[in-house]
C-alpha cells in the first residue's frame, strides 16, 4: 500500500479543534430485540443484584436497621451481549450495535460484546463509541474469529482523530484480507489480542489518525501505522513495524524496530520495568470468573504464549455486579462487605465518593461504564493499601467543580507497595464534551509504586459544555507518590499544567499531549515570568526521574500568536533524565520557544516539523 504523507505535507494539520461538528447521538437504552437469548445469557451466581438491592439498602437505612447483605454475582445486564458459536444472527446484532454507536461520540449508550470460547466464521465486528469486544477464554487463542474487528472513520469523513472510547481484548483474529484495520485515537486499547496477519492503524484512504495503544498482543504480520502521529506498544510480539510519523514508542516488544529517534522516530526499550496486565472476565465450567494477572518485572513479550498465564482468579460471586442507577452508598456497602465491583455498561451518578479501603480490591468496568460525580464530589478514592486494581471505566466530570475526580491514595501516603502495587488501567477521565463539566485536578496519585498503565485524561476541546472557563480544569495528572510508573500517559488541553510530578524516582514511558487549544490570549496562560505552563513539569525538589518518548503539541486556534516557552520543565540535576522529547506546532497555530527548559530549537512557521531533544540533561 502507498505510504501516507506525514502531517507536515498536508494542509489539514490540526487534529480535533475544527472537527467539533462530530455527530452526537441521543441517549441510548438497551437495543430493542437484543436481549440475550438462552444461548447468550450470562450465568447467574446469585438470585439478583443491582438497583433493587440498592433500594432495599436505602429503605433499611431509613428505618434505622442494618441493611441486608448484598449478594455477589448475578446477571450482567441488557447491554452485555454474550455469544457462543451456535448463537443465531450474530452479525445482525453486531451491526445493530454499530449503527447506534458509530457516531454517538457523546451519547449514553454503552455496550460489551463478549464471545465464549470457540471458533466464529465470517464476522466483521465494527466498533463504534463506548463499545468493547472481548473473548471469554483464559487465552486469546481460546476464542477465534475468522473475520475482522474493525475501526474505521467513515462516520467522520475518513478522519480517525476522534475515534475514542472503544476496545478489543482477548481474541484471536484471522482477518479476511490478511490485515485487520484498527484506526483509533485515544482511549482505544488493543489488549491481549492475537492477529494471524497484519494490523493497519490508519483509516481507509490514510486520513488523519492520532492513537494509540497495544499491550500483551501478538501480531504475526506487519503493523502499519501510516498516518498515526504517535503510538505506544508494550510487552508484545510483532512481525514487523512499517513506519513512523512523530513518536513511536516500544517497551518489551519482540520484533520492535531498533532505537533510532528522531529519524525514524522510534524509541525502543528492551523491557518494561514493571507491568501487570489488566484484569479480565472469562468463563469456565463453573461460570464467570475474573482473572488477575501476576506482576512482571523487566517484562518482554506476551503473558499468554506458553500455556496458562501466571496469576489468580476470582469467581463472579465475589463481585457486586452493579447496574446503572445504583447508589454510591450501595457500592460502598458492597466494598465494606468484602466484595469487589463489576460495573456493567451504563452511566452511574455518584453523590459521594466510591471508597476503596481494602487491599486487593478490584474495580472492573465493562463497556466503558461511566462514573459521574455530582455536586463536586470525587468519583473514587483509594486508601493507602496494597494491590488495588482499577480498570476499564470512564470518569466524566459533573457540572459542579470537583477538587479531584480520582484519588489513588490519601495525601501523605507512605507505605511501600512495591510487592503488590495499585494498577490504574484503561481508566479514562473527561471534563466537558458530553455536557458541562469542571474539575480543578483530574487524577492524583499519592500511593507509592502505583502503575498507571494507559490513561487518557482529557479536558474536552469539542462537544457540549466546552470553553476556556466553561469546562475549566487547571491540572490533569498530579503525582505525589514515590516510585510511580506511567506506561502510556495521554493528557490533554488543561488550563495550566497537564502533568505535575512531585514524587521521587518516577518514570514515564510514552507521553502524548496537546496544550489547550482555546486559550484566549497570551495573558491567559502567563505563568509568572514564563509564557505558558509546561505540558509535563517535574517538581523543583525532585532528584530522580526518567522519561522516554514524550511529545507535546500546540494548536492555539483562538489566538495563533501565542508562544509557549517550552513543552517540558524539569530540574537540571543528574538524576532527572529524559530521552527522545519533541514539541510540534500544528500548522503554525502558536509556537514553542524550546523543548525542555531553555533547551531545544524553537518551532517555526507552518511546517509542522517537530523540534527534538534526544537526551536531557
Amino acid at each position: 500500500m502507498p505510504q501516507a504523507q506525514p502531517p507536515s505535507e498536508t494542509p489539514a494539520v490540526h487534529r480535533r479543534s475544527v472537527l467539533a461538528v462530530a455527530a452526537t447521538a441521543a441517549a441510548a437504552p438497551a437495543l430493542t430485540g437484543l436481549a440475550a437469548a438462552p444461548a447468550s445469557a450470562a450465568p447467574a451466581s446469585a438470585a439478583s443484584t443491582g438497583v433493587a438491592s440498592a433500594g432495599s439498602a436505602r429503605a433499611a437505612a431509613s428505618r434505622g436497621r442494618r441493611p441486608c447483605a448484598l449478594p455477589g454475582g448475578g446477571d450482567l445486564g441488557p447491554n452485555v451481549l454474550v455469544f457462543d458459536p451456535s448463537t443465531p444472527g450474530i452479525q445482525a446484532r453486531l451491526d445493530e450495535v454499530f449503527r447506534q454507536q458509530e457516531s454517538a461520540q457523546f451519547g449514553t449508550g454503552r455496550y460489551a460484546l463478549l464471545f465464549k470460547p470457540g471458533v466464529y466464521h465470517g464476522l466483521n465486528a465494527q466498533l463504534g463509541f463506548y463499545t468493547s469486544i472481548a473473548g471469554l477464554g483464559l487465552s486469546p487463542d481460546d476464542t477465534t474469529i475468522n473475520g475482522d474487528v474493525t475501526v474505521d472513520a467513515g462516520w467522520f469523513g475518513g478522519n480517525a482523530t476522534q475515534n475514542f472510547w472503544r476496545s478489543a481484548e482477548n481474541l484471536a483474529l484471522v482477518p479476511v484480507s490478511g490485515t485487520n484495520r484498527w484506526a483509533v485515537a485515544q482511549a482505544a486499547p488493543f489488549r491481549r489480542m492475537h492477529v494471524h496477519g497484519g494490523l493497519n492503524l490508519a483509516p481507509s484512504g490514510f486520513g488523519w489518525a492520532s492513537g494509540g495503544y497495544i499491550a500483551d498482543s501478538r501480531i504475526e504480520g506487519e503493523v502499519g501505522p501510516y498516518s498515526q502521529q504517535q503510538w505506544y506498544t508494550r510487552d508484545s510480539v510483532i512481525g514487523s513495524w512499517l513506519n513512523g510519523v512523530w513518536n513511536m514508542v516500544f517497551s518489551g516488544v519482540e520484533g520492535a524496530p531498533a532505537q533510532s529517534f528522531p529519524s525514524p522516530p522510534y524509541t525502543t526499550l528492551e523491557t518494561t520495568p514493571v507491568s501487570r496486565e489488566k484484569p479480565f472476565l472469562y468463563v469456565d465450567r463453573g461460570g464467570y470468573r475474573v482473572f488477575l494477572p501476576a506482576k512482571r518485572t523487566d517484562a518482554r513479550g506476551v503473558t499468554w504464549g506458553r500455556g496458562t498465564p501466571r496469576g489468580s482468579s476470582l469467581p463472579l460471586s465475589r463481585f457486586y455486579v452493579a447496574k446503572p442507577g445504583v447508589s454510591a452508598a450501595t457500592l460502598n456497602q458492597a466494598l465494606d462487605q468484602g466484595l469487589h465491583l463489576l460495573l456493567t455498561p451504563g452511566v452511574y451518578h455518584l453523590d459521594r465518593p466510591i471508597r476503596v479501603n481494602r487491599a486487593g480490591t478490584v474495580v472492573l468496568g465493562l463497556g466503558y461504564a461511566t462514573l459521574i460525580p455530582d455536586n463536586g464530589v470525587t468519583a473514587l478514592k483509594v486508601a493507602d493499601v496494597d494491590g488495588v486494581r482499577l480498570a476499564g471505566f470512564l470518569v466524566d466530570a459533573g457540572p459542579v467543580d470537583s477538587a479531584t475526580l480520582l484519588e489513588v491514595g490519601p495525601p501523605g501516603a507512605r507505605r511501600d507497595h512495591s510487592a503488590d502495587p495499585t494498577t490504574v488501567q484503561d481508566v479514562f477521565i473527561r471534563i466537558g464534551g458530553a455536557g458541562p463539566g469542571r474539575a480543578t485536578t483530574s487524577m492524583v496519585i499519592n500511593n507509592r509504586h502505583t502503575i498507571v498503565d494507559h490513561t487518557w485524561v482529557w479536558r474536552a476541546d469539542h462537544g457540549e459544555g466546552v470553553g476556556w472557563e466553561t469546562n475549566r480544569a487547571d491540572y490533569g495528572v498530579v503525582v505525589n507518590g514515590h516510585d510511580v510508573l506511567a506506561t502510556g500517559l495521554f493528557v490533554e488541553h488543561f488550563n495550566k499544567y497537564d502533568v505535575q510530578w512531585y514524587g521521587q524516582r518516577g518514570r514515564t514511558i510514552f507521553f502524548q499531549n496537546e496544550k489547550a487549544y482555546d486559550a484566549p490570549n497570551q495573558a491567559a496562560i502567563r505563568n509568572g515570568a514564563l509564557k505558558g505552563y509546561a505540558a509535563y513539569k517535574v517538581g523543583d525538589d525532585v532528584t530522580a526521574h526518567e522519561g522516554w518518548g514524550l511529545g507535546s503539541y500546540c494548536f492555539y486556534n483562538v489566538d495563533p500568536t501565542i508562544v509557549q516557552h517550552h513543552g517540558f520543565a524539569a530540574p537540571n540535576v543528574p538524576g532527572v533524565k529524559f530521552h527522545d522529547l519533541l514539541v510540534v506546532s500544528l500548522g503554525g497555530q502558536g509556537q514553542y520557544e524550546h523543548v525542555i527548559n531553555d533547551l531545544g530549537a524553537p518551532t517555526s512557521g507552518t511546517s509542522t516539523v517537530p523540534s527534538t531533544v534526544v537526551s536531557y540533561p
